[in-house]
């Protein structure tokens, strides 16, 4: 769906303001963000709320910071009017009321589906084909391994079926500032990296957190969860993406997004046969070279790590031993200490994905 395009009005005349808002609102394809009577309210409007484009007398259109598009719009046609709109630079020149149709042609000029956003963060997803293989466990670890070294990092649960990974840091409903995905897919194509950085909350551990939509929500679609990962990698240095067991709409469209797809094994028969028809599944959405494979509660036993490498072709990017406190730890919300084995085992794999992340930036 097209969103609407979003305009401040820089109209001082409350009457004049009133009319050209009803106006615009009418039209149906505009969203007028903020209104403004002053040169530093223009400047806070643009600045905060990033509009499509501002609309101004002439005498207000200088104070519109550049890189904005601003269209004046005049009571009466005047040399002093006109002069001070070229000298803003406006990309069009109207006046109130008789050229209307001509004010909303300029606005339509600005229409827009969704922002182009340019990707700063590197997105991890991680995924597992079989409950109980650590999915959970890796995301949360490596969003704060990834946040270690002073990087600004958001871990999203786009999981439409569960809150893993709300329980797994021990935020609860009446968590104040907890936002889930599906609130943020609602109003996601009125947002800006700016705004979507507002609500993210932060946690104690040092990462930023979008829990789940909870299970009485409508499952949110596929382009709002793709708008929301955009908005993310937008506005971080890294976004972790904890993922559905299987191939759900929602959980592809995560995987499709990401620059590395980390996939949760187990060391079991089940887990394996799980992953590889997993992988057949997403086969069209070509995310094989992205995915790398994680071991996860490493033991002894019949299945070992090298078998990663005979069934899938490569062997295993990380091997994380097993701790017998996670489960203990996750019930109450807690992550393992920073210098457990297991922990410092993600740790590694963070700086690998990472690392390799930026080298293929690089050769880009």
């Amino acid at each position: 769906m097209e969103r609407s395009t979003r305009v401040v009005l820089a109209i001082e005349a409350p009457e004049v303001l009133d009319e050209v808002l009803h106006f615009l609102d009418r039209s149906g394809a505009v969203r007028v963000v903020a209104t403004a009577d002053g040169e530093r309210q223009i400047v806070d409007a643009v600045t905060q709320l990033e509009p499509d484009l501002v609309i101004a007398e002439p005498r207000f259109a200088g104070a519109v910071p550049t890189g904005t598009p601003c269209v004046a719009i005049a009571s009466r046609e005047s040399i002093a009017a006109l002069r001070a709109a070229i000298a803003a630079g406006v990309r069009g020149f109207t006046v109130w009321p008789e050229e209307r149709d001509r004010l909303l042609e300029h606005v339509n000029g600005f229409a827009v589906g969704a922002k182009h956003l340019e990707r700063r963060a590197t997105v991890l997803a991680t995924h597992a084909s079989r409950g109980g293989a650590g999915c959970t466990f890796l995301a949360t670890h490596l969003a704060r391994a990834a946040a270690s070294n002073g990087r600004s990092v958001v871990l999203i649960d786009v999981d439409p079926f569960g809150g893993d990974v709300a329980t797994a840091l021990g935020l609860g409903e009446g968590t104040e500032g907890l936002h889930p995905v599906s609130e943020l897919c609602d109003v996601v194509d009125e947002m800006t990296p700016g705004s979507f950085t507002d609500v993210v909350f932060e946690h104690h551990e040092g990462f930023g957190v979008i829990v789940a939509t909870p299970p009485d929500a409508p499952a949110p679609d596929e382009r709002s969860v793709a708008r929301v990962i955009d908005l993310a990698a937008a506005s971080a240095d890294v976004v972790v993406l904890h993922t559905a067991l299987g191939t759900d709409p929602v959980t592809r469209t995560a995987l499709r997004a990401a620059d590395a797809v980390i996939e949760v094994l187990a060391l079991d028969i089940a887990s394996f046969r799980a992953t590889v028809r997993t992988l057949a599944r997403l086969a069209p959405d070509a995310v094989e070279d992205r995915t790398s494979f994680v071991v996860n509660r490493a033991t002894r036993g019949e299945v070992v790590p090298a078998d990663v490498e005979r069934v899938f072709g490569r062997a295993p990017d990380a091997i994380v031993p097993l701790d017998a406190s996670v489960p203990r730890l996750q019930d109450h919300g807690r992550l393992l200490p920073p210098r457990a084995r297991a922990a410092r085992a993600v740790m590694r794999l963070s700086e690998r994905l990472l690392a390799s992340a930026a080298e293929l930036r690089g050769a880009a």
